[in-house]
């Protein structure tokens, strides 16, 4: 039985399955591009693969949101691509085109002769000390998430060789769907490498953990199992039998009718919602249902409108979802276009609720 004392924040007790006096909020890339401050400290790292890679300004833009809102959470700063960058591919962030990765992986031949675990840790140090900085400076009320891309998702961008939306995914749908024994070697490599990754978050001061698995909904249903479910369960037993007083959230956006099944067979204590999830279906399927904390799933765009259209959903989520063991957050990411002064009022308004 772990002796580690049970934190009392608002977000881990949800997190853990409470139902909360009012629900909890953060929001997923609450550090970003909408927040001058943000821009101000990009441009004074040198970039984001600068920013990525400082300890020191990854730390200070993942404070940024909490000084402006009152948030529950802090979700560590880093990029997805940086795991991969850790196993040998190079990484360049490239103006009009996002983070490049070379060279693209498509076979076993590029998994042997490009990537390796041996200088995993080497490379993700950084990363490591962002966390260690954020447990020391975050506020006591404030809890602090650790992140990483689910397998199929990280492997999705090493295969395509770019971080950015693809309508057909043609590199890595052929590669997994043609040679499912080849890609399987890939995806183990990511899966090993992942949970290394958030296990040294933990170890650094890491409260929760969230997958991404951005990308889940583009596989094939009868092909989901094995490239969306069995990695991330396969990282979250692992994660348990060594930490088992961390909630681990996973977050399969786009898998539709496949949330309830993809939420017993991962085993995660908290599933997050995307925009597309009804949220009574969602309330009956995965709240009640499996008796599963949830977390979501305002539509990002709602945030970028605001006033009484943003809160009418706001309410309408929280009226249902609110009900059981429930986290407020967006279906994806924060919009670039979003202006700060709608957040603070959404944040106001949620953590208002009682």
């Amino acid at each position: 039985m772990s002796s580690v004392k049970v934190s009392q924040k608002l977000l881990l007790r949800a997190l853990r399955g409470e139902k909360t006096e009012r629900p909890p909020i953060w929001l997923m890339r609450q550090a970003g591009r909408y927040l001058p401050e943000y821009l101000a400290v990009r441009d004074q790292a040198g970039g984001m693969l600068a920013l990525c890679t400082s300890p020191r300004f990854a730390a200070e833009v993942t404070l940024q949101p909490l000084r402006r809102f009152g948030l529950d959470g802090a979700i560590l700063f880093a990029d997805l691509p940086q795991l991969p960058a850790a196993l040998g591919q190079q990484l360049e962030y490239r103006e009009g085109d996002g983070p490049v990765l070379e060279p693209a992986i498509g076979s076993v031949a590029d998994i042997e002769r490009h990537l390796s675990l041996t200088r995993l840790h080497e490379k993700l140090a950084p990363v490591y000390e962002t966390v260690q900085r954020l447990a020391r400076e975050l506020p006591p009320e404030v809890a602090l998430i650790g992140y990483a891309g689910a397998p199929w998702t990280v492997a999705t961008y090493m295969v395509q060789g770019r971080v950015g939306p693809d309508p057909e995914y043609g590199k890595v749908k052929q590669w997994s769907l043609g040679d499912p024994d080849g890609f399987q070697t890939l995806i183990d490599l990511v899966t090993e490498a992942t949970g290394q990754y958030l296990e040294r978050q933990i170890e650094a001061g890491a409260e929760a953990i969230q997958l991404f698995d951005t990308w889940a909904g583009i596989v094939p249903e009868a092909h989901f199992e094995r490239w969306c479910v069995q990695p991330v369960a396969a990282i979250i037993r692992r994660l348990r039998q060594k930490y088992p007083e961390i909630p681990l959230i996973a977050f399969p956006r786009g898998a539709g009718l496949l949330y309830p099944s993809y939420a017993r067979a991962t085993g995660a204590n908290v599933i997050g919602l995307d925009s597309s999830v009804p949220v009574r279906w969602a309330a009956e399927h995965l709240q009640r249902g499996l008796g599963l904390c949830v977390q979501g799933n305002l539509d990002p765009q709602l945030l970028v409108v605001g006033g009484e259209r943003m809160l009418d959903e706001a309410r309408r989520i929280i009226d249902v979802l609110g009900q059981g063991p429930f986290v407020f957050n967006l279906g994806h990411g924060i919009s670039r276009f979003t202006r700060p002064e709608h957040v603070g009022e959404l944040v106001r308004y949620v953590s208002g609720r009682s």
